[in-house]
């Protein structure tokens, strides 16, 4: 049962992972301030911020404030630490850079998870204005109104989400996984029988503008994940089918988008951007393949 306050309120617990994002952190705090839900905790960890992030932080006046090394950070080892820290059955995610749009953003994702049967639940993601268009293209496929993440095998963020407690304490996240801990926690609740839901009323603005590296460095990282819990063979992942094909298949969704929302000029831009993606996760897959499943995946 979720505690409760003196007032008998149920008390929801936030978990927030900061590192230099003052910028964001303005707007952040003050909306987890407005929310409508009565009674929150905060619990932040930020991973050796050397801008205004701490003074901000300390303002806010958090329940829990752990200062780690950057070269320390984990994933899955912070999140853990932060079910762990949490006050309330029903905790809450959301990154420094997401801002909840609108006071009624943690309340859905609270009402979600008083389902039983729903391990995680994750708000709908928009775009910050400045999202160049490649990228703002993958935020309408994965959150949009007809997006296409809902015909996909599996989807969730944990940028702005949820777990239940009793569900979490079976089984936390993998610690020795650096990316991609979010997807494979949900893909396990799912095959224990649990739901993942999205929860479209819950609003964070959010977004990244990488450059092709970076892109590709994130898109490795996210595949070397992938490959410890890929079910199929290491074959499955190729230089024609991985990089040529889904070059093609990316480019192909891309233009029309592009096109339609004025963005005609950023279309060498998207073509980059999708080529240094699909290398990183061919490569990113191999090197996982190898590191987890000790074989050759030629």
């Amino acid at each position: 049962m979720t505690p409760s306050t003196t007032t008998g309120i149920p008390l929801v617990s936030i978990v927030m992972r900061s590192f230099n994002e003052g910028w964001a952190l303005k707007e952040t705090l003050p909306a987890l301030a407005a929310q409508d839900f009565p009674s929150h905790e905060l619990i932040v960890i930020d991973s050796g911020s050397t801008d205004d992030s701490v003074a901000l932080i300390q303002a806010a006046r958090p329940a829990h404030f752990i200062q780690i090394k950057s070269s320390d950070y984990n994933p899955s080892r912070v999140m853990n630490q932060g079910m762990t820290l949490a006050k309330s059955d029903t905790v809450i995610f959301l990154n420094a850079d997401a801002t909840p749009q609108g006071p009624h953003w943690l309340r859905p994702l609270y009402d979600a998870l008083q389902n039983p049967k729903t391990a995680a639940a994750f708000s709908r993601q928009i775009p910050r204005p400045d999202c160049q268009g490649v990228f703002a293209h993958d935020y309408d496929r994965c959150f949009g109104e007809r997006r296409e993440s809902a015909s996909w095998d599996h989807f969730f963020s944990m940028v702005s989400s949820g777990l239940r407690r009793d569900i979490w304490q079976q089984r936390g996240f993998r610690e020795d996984l650096q990316y991609a801990e979010d997807d494979e926690y949900t893909r396990w609740c799912t095959a224990q029988g649990y739901q993942i839901t999205y929860v479209p009323e819950s609003v964070a603005m959010h977004s990244h503008n990488y450059t092709a590296p970076q892109a590709a460095k994130r898109a490795a990282g996210d595949a070397k994940a992938l490959a410890a819990t890929w079910p199929g063979r290491a074959s499955d992942f190729s230089l024609w089918k991985t990089v040529a094909l889904g070059w093609a298949s990316d480019l192909r969704k891309d233009i029309p988008w592009l096109l339609s929302h004025g963005k005609a000029g950023e279309l060498l831009h998207a073509a980059r951007i999708r080529w240094a993606q699909r290398n990183g996760r061919l490569a990113g897959f191999r090197q996982g393949w190898k590191d987890y499943h000790r074989e050759d995946p030629a």
